[in-house]
């Protein structure tokens, strides 16, 4: 994976599941905060200079991602702020093209990005393909429009929302309902294990994975112990952690992206989360013709809501996570909508990243029952 590695082990594989997709400020912003940069806490730092620390692997995630590579392209592992190959070099060349561009033609926006030639190879495509030979990225496929009906009414974003709250329940269900606990299993790699998630207005939410009990092989019960993993928002900040291992506090941009997740009352608020939302062109998902809403907000990660054309529900999110290289995607489909009391809740949801995929289905689930405040706090010290 093209980048100036810290002489400590960090690789893509440290992007677990449960961490949310991170969207950060570039150097100007790190200075006013006063976070870490890059070159402060890694080695060997020369084209990410002045960059938040937290921002450089997800710069190397998009890279490694848009050239369908490894971290081994281009770093010796172990030693990964050496300089003794040659695809680092020709990284960094490309790092400061692509910025020069990006600054001279579209004045400091991310347009240009090293997908917009590499498209997955570590090659760049530099010509069309043959026709039957290859195929256009489904990203940059354009959706096919819906067909024209004279009678059909235009929608409105007004009218979206209002058909999403009343298929879901209807205000006054929802704003009845604190809490809500679910169980059920969790689908990753092909393994499978149990979870646990609690959620509590107006934006309080814990999700823990009980992995399969860890020790050795034949061993008495009493020397083995459950590796459970923790992603939590505690209304105002996420933190991570599992057992046995230290907890850490997300970074900013991922608490942001935490927080969307721990929306309890979506439904009413997204107007109020994203001040601008405005209507995009409908889509079809999964074979059902989607209303499409863009949404975005300050300090928020801009989105992309489908709701399905006949029932109103909410069929997928796609949030998009800038990084200082270019922009990532995380989607996450909602599915087997089920009532619970009087409010309709997706008992499977999908997210997926560049990187791999999970999946969440709920076996059984209520609400209104008791969730302690302490159940979302952050553990003292590093204990779990």
């Amino acid at each position: 994976m093209p980048h100036e590695r810290p002489s400590r082990t960090i690789c893509a594989t440290a992007f677990a599941f449960a961490a949310s997709a991170v969207i950060g400020p570039l150097a100007a912003n790190a200075q006013a905060l006063g976070p870490k940069t890059a070159e402060q806490e890694y080695k060997n730092i020369t084209a990410l200079k002045g960059v938040p620390a937290d921002q450089l692997m997800p710069a190397m995630n998009f890279i490694s991602t848009s050239l369908g590579v490894s971290c081994e392209f281009c770093h010796t592992m172990g030693k990964f702020e050496a300089d003794d190959k040659g695809a680092k070099k020709t990284a960094r060349e490309m790092m400061a093209m692509q910025a020069m561009i990006n600054k001279e033609s579209f004045g400091g926006r991310t347009q240009v990005t090293c997908y917009s030639c590499h498209r997955g190879s570590a090659r760049p495509v530099n010509m069309p393909p043959i026709e039957g030979t290859a195929t256009t990225p489904a990203t940059m496929t354009p959706p096919a429009p819906p067909a024209a009906t004279a009678s059909a009414p235009t929608e409105t974003v007004d009218s979206i929302l209002a058909k999403y709250i009343a298929a879901v329940g209807g205000a006054e269900a929802i704003g009845k309902v604190s809490t809500r606990v679910m169980k059920g299993v969790m689908a990753a790699g092909g393994v499978t294990t149990n979870i646990e998630v609690y959620t509590k207005a107006p934006n309080k939410r814990v999700t823990i994975v009980h992995n399969s009990p860890i020790g050795t092989e034949g061993a008495p019960d009493t020397v083995k112990r459950t590796n459970d993993q923790y992603t939590a928002y505690d209304g105002k900040a996420g933190w991570m952690g599992s057992s046995g291992r230290p907890v850490r506090d997300m970074t900013p941009q991922e608490s942001e992206a935490s927080s969307l997740d721990a929306e309890f009352s979506l439904a009413l608020r997204l107007k109020e989360i994203f001040p601008q939302l405005r209507r995009g062109r409908p889509e079809q998902v999964r074979g059902m013709q989607c209303e499409v809403l863009n949404g975005s907000g300050p300090g928020k990660p801009a989105v992309r809501l489908y709701f399905d054309s006949k029932s109103g529900l909410l069929v997928r999110m796609v949030r998009y996570a800038d990084t200082p290289v270019g922009r990532m995607p995380t989607q996450i489909d909602y599915d087997d909508y089920r009532a619970i009391g009087s409010v309709k809740v997706p008992y499977r949801w999908t997210l997926a990243r560049t990187m791999g995929s999970f999946m969440i289905q709920i076996n059984e689930a209520a609400e209104n029952v008791r969730v302690d405040d302490a159940k979302f706090v952050k553990p003292a010290g590093n204990a779990m």
